[in-house]
């Protein structure tokens, strides 16, 4: 008899579940608890089936209803996190119920479409119908005979510290190719960092999109998109140090876009890594000085007045503090400095940074007045650092204390 906790996934209408982003249900889930999951607690895969796979898993085949398989279950291994091996289940929730010490229910939809996830224990089998058909119907019994809490999602752990703020559990039904770009489409929004610059807010989503359904389609993985930036990154420097600056705006735009489609396609598809992770954001921070080096330097060779150069580097340099700035800020305050306040959120979509300089450098040439663009960027990153040093200074040091708990709460 097992003592530890498992998950037990009913799998039983596995074989006519849809991919999402094309994940099946079931590998969905697998690769969703794989990376936290406790060796010793066992994973049983409950129900006929012959699609849904799981190295390592327990299976039970049983043709018996829902009901009887799940109390079965209970009597033999005690304590179960319960997921339907045909919905769209958050990892966070899975993992949120593993780790709670008590009997919940976590519920979404009403009617045919209401689907639920439970944390169940042994003493729980005696509420549950022999003949139960679906969880749903397992939910109700436990609700309505008081053995179970419903799960509230004020207090479930929302805010994802990645994407700079709170999203509720996900937890969905798919039933048809309807509900799957439904729910695919959410996912996707979802996934929006809740502060970002104005362009990948705006613009690029419909573009990004489109890219992450092919990869999915394709079976792209992250990493190979991160690398194809990181080439188009390297391409732009020479293009833009040597004045072919249509060529060079082409690369970085292109590059800008994979940028937001690597991280989604990573957390869509769950196969987000740590050298992932790395590639990704190194390659935001190592890229931007490269490119404002080159674009002095093309300005230069375009005869703009030598002190372009000068103009340059100082964009540099106050790009080297501000991320310096940013640095301290996440340190003080266990969190990015743009998530703190809905004023800081505000002001990410037009701070200095790639997209917002680039931008601004790319019309200025387009106007025959690039050196102009380029002063106008240095300043503004110039600006940027200031503002971001007294918001630093005054959220971490000298806003009221009850303010600063504030602040620590919601992140």
């Amino acid at each position: 008899m097992s003592t530890g906790m498992g998950i037990w996934i009913d799998v039983a209408q596995a074989d006519r579940a849809l991919p999402v982003f094309g994940l099946h249900p079931v590998e969905r889930l697998r690769r969703g608890i794989k990376q936290w999951l406790p060796p010793d607690d066992p994973v049983i895969l409950s129900g006929r089936t012959q699609t849904a796979a799981w190295p390592g898993a327990r299976l039970d085949d049983s043709s018996e209803p829902l009901g009887m398989r799940l109390r079965q279950a209970l009597q033999q291994h005690g304590t179960l996190v319960v997921l339907d091996g045909n919905t769209v289940i958050d990892p966070r929730l899975i993992r949120y119920l593993h780790g709670a010490d008590r009997v919940l229910v976590a519920q979404r939809g009403e009617g045919a479409a209401c689907v639920a996830a439970l944390r169940l224990t042994r003493e729980s089998a005696a509420f549950i119908a022999a003949d139960a058909a679906s969880l749903a119907q397992v939910a109700a019994q436990l609700l309505a005979a008081g053995h179970a809490a419903l799960l509230d999602d004020a207090t479930f752990p929302a805010y994802i510290d990645k994407l700079r703020r709170t999203v509720a559990y996900w937890l969905f039904a798919v039933n048809d190719a309807k509900s799957r770009y439904t729910v695919e489409r959410r996912l996707f929004l979802d996934n929006y960092k809740g502060s970002t610059d104005l362009l990948t807010a705006y613009v690029y989503p419909p573009l990004v999109w489109q890219a992450v359904r092919l990869c999915t389609r394709c079976r792209i993985h992250p990493n190979a998109v991160t690398l194809f930036s990181i080439l188009l990154t390297a391409a732009a420097v020479p293009l833009f140090a040597t004045a072919h600056w249509l060529a060079g705006f082409l690369c970085a735009y292109a590059m800008s876009v994979l940028d937001s489609v690597d991280g989604k396609l990573a957390r869509l598809t769950l196969t987000d890594s740590k050298l992932g992770d790395v590639l990704d954001h190194g390659l935001d921070l190592v890229h931007p000085p490269f490119w404002y080096w080159a674009w002095g330097h093309g300005l230069l060779l375009d005869g703009a007045h030598p002190s372009v150069t000068d103009w340059a580097l100082w964009l540099n340099v106050c790009y080297v503090l501000d991320r310096l700035v940013l640095g301290v800020a996440r340190f003080r305050l266990k969190h990015a400095l743009h998530s703190s306040t809905r004023l800081d959120e505000r002001v990410r979509s037009i701070i200095a940074r790639r997209n917002i300089n680039m931008t601004l450098v790319a019309l200025a040439v387009a106007l025959g007045i690039g050196p102009v663009g380029l002063i106008a960027v240095a300043l503004w990153q110039g600006m940027t650092v200031l503002w971001h040093a007294w918001r630093t200074l005054w959220l971490g040091w000298l806003s009221p204390l009850q303010d600063r708990q504030r602040i620590t709460r919601t992140s």
